[in-house]
């Protein structure tokens, strides 16, 4: 009867971190408007260095604080940094037009949103396959889904409001989470699974000992979480700003993106049946580099919807394919590197949001050449990922 709470709790939980993730780069363009926040691009993308910073510690960390903690102490924390997050970026609206205490709220929030982002995936990334362990990589897809329909829902509603009035997308996102930590709170959330020790040597210890392949997949992730968030993070200011395309229609451009990330997966999970996964992973990339490269020719609603929406497809599977090449190659250290390769992810989604800002303010880069740039990160990914495969079982 109590996993009847628990699931929903959980898999709901999965929904709302993807709707709070995306909620803020959703609303990119209000936030460097002239008539909104009034960042630069430089100020936009510092935002994101604390969440990202939080995130990756919090990533890392993960599975040793599972052990320590319990997945649902873990869990809880998150959500709750979560509902502090969402607070904070519904509470910047009362600041628009005036700088500095509406950067310093929402750099705060970041801040919280990387922890919870952190936290709350760790302990759904190891209650979601205890819920059934039999179908432990079905659980684990339904997850991620929901995580993607959140991602895809929130450009949809946050393109639909304007100026202060925005301020009721983060709260109700706030409010659903933080009923979900009050019905959390009830439940034992806890998986009888075999937990492995805590390496000796302190936490961190066994990353000294990783073999090349590893820090292999390490780096491939990174090289995929800078492809996303450029797409993630900057599509919007890019079609708007660049591209001359109303805001609405960039904001559709972002959502099919996230929709074909999530749809992408559950294709792919299924096509994985009769295809070699190892043969998927290789294709993602050269999708990814063809993407890139079509992205900057998108001047129109359609193209640029189509474009992204592409782009999705190319980014959908990458990230748990790795997950899953990682376990399958290094099964005893599946659920600590599981964090780590957040954490890799994380890095690349910092550089991303940073690096760009700069390049665009001082006119050194436009987005699209910064989009037709990212094709030699695709490649290299490309190269990676047959040695990556090379001698894997499926």
């Amino acid at each position: 009867m109590a996993r009847r709470v628990e699931i929903p709790v959980a898999y709901l939980a999965g929904l709302a971190q993807g709707f709070a993730l995306v909620t803020v780069p959703a609303a990119s363009d209000l936030l460097t408007s002239p008539r909104g926040y009034a960042f630069t691009g430089v100020e936009y993308g510092a935002l994101f260095v604390p969440m990202v910073a939080a995130a990756i510690a919090a990533s890392a960390a993960g599975g040793v604080l599972a052990l320590r903690w319990g997945l649902k102490r873990l869990f809880l924390i998150g959500v709750l940094l979560d509902v502090l997050a969402m607070a904070l970026v519904a509470l910047s609206a009362a600041f628009i037009g005036q700088h500095v205490p509406s950067y310093a709220t929402l750099i705060v929030g970041m801040l919280a949103l990387g922890g919870g982002f952190g936290s709350t995936l760790a302990a759904l990334n190891s209650l979601a396959p205890g819920f059934f362990p039999d179908h432990a990589e079905s659980a684990l897809t339904a997850l991620h889904t929901l995580l993607g329909t959140g991602t895809a829902l929130a450009p949809l509603f946050v393109s639909a409001a304007s100026g202060r009035g925005w301020w009721w997308i983060p709260a109700l996102v706030a409010a659903v989470l933080f009923l979900l930590a009050i019905a959390g709170s009830t439940q034992s959330l806890h998986i009888e699974e075999p937990k492995p020790s805590l390496p000796a040597g302190g936490p961190f210890a066994f990353l000294r000992g990783l073999s090349r392949r590893l820090w292999a997949f390490l780096a491939v992730v990174a090289l995929y979480g800078i492809s996303e968030t450029l797409c993630g993070n900057w599509a919007i200011l890019y079609l708007h700003g660049e591209r001359g395309l109303s805001a609405r229609m960039a904001g559709l451009a972002l959502a099919a993106f996230w929709a074909m990330v999530t749809l992408g997966r559950l294709a792919i999970a299924v096509a994985s049946v009769w295809l070699p996964p190892r043969w998927i992973y290789r294709a993602l990339p050269l999708l990814l580099l063809v993407s890139f490269l079509v992205v900057p020719l998108a001047r129109t609603p359609a193209a640029a919807i189509a474009a992204f929406g592409f782009a999705g497809l190319a980014c959908s599977a990458f990230l748990p394919l790795s997950v899953s090449f990682t376990e399958e190659q290094f099964p005893r250290l599946a659920e600590l590197m599981a964090g780590e390769l957040m954490a890799a992810y994380m890095i690349g989604y910092g550089i991303a949001s940073f690096a760009v800002g700069p390049l665009v303010d001082s006119g050194a880069m436009r987005l699209a050449s910064i989009y037709s740039g990212a094709s030699v990160v695709a490649a290299v990914m490309i190269v990676m990922s047959f040695f990556l495969t090379r001698g894997a079982r499926t």
